[in-house]
């Protein structure tokens, strides 16, 4: 998955009501019901979402803004060894 950051097109700074704006705009543009011959369209709403709702989860926000999570939620370092 792309940076959530990307995914939505806001920035790194971006307050809620930005993120929910953008997200509501994308969805709307992307959605299955409005592209059932296009997967792709399908797929880019899938990615979307989740980046809204990592970025609207303000300990996610927090994480990942850190390094300390992944696009998807998962560790970045799983077993302790990294950074």
């Amino acid at each position: 998955m792309i940076d959530p950051y990307q995914a939505l097109g806001v920035a790194k700074g971006a307050n809620e009501k930005e993120i929910k704006s953008a997200y509501r705009k994308l969805a709307k543009e992307l959605h299955p019901d409005k592209n059932k011959d296009n997967p792709k369209a399908t797929e880019r709403f899938s990615d979307v979402t989740r980046a809204y709702d990592l970025l609207l989860d303000k300990d996610k926000r927090a994480q990942f803004d850190r390094g300390e999570i992944d696009a998807e939620g998962n560790p970045t370092a799983p077993y302790g060894f990294g950074g």
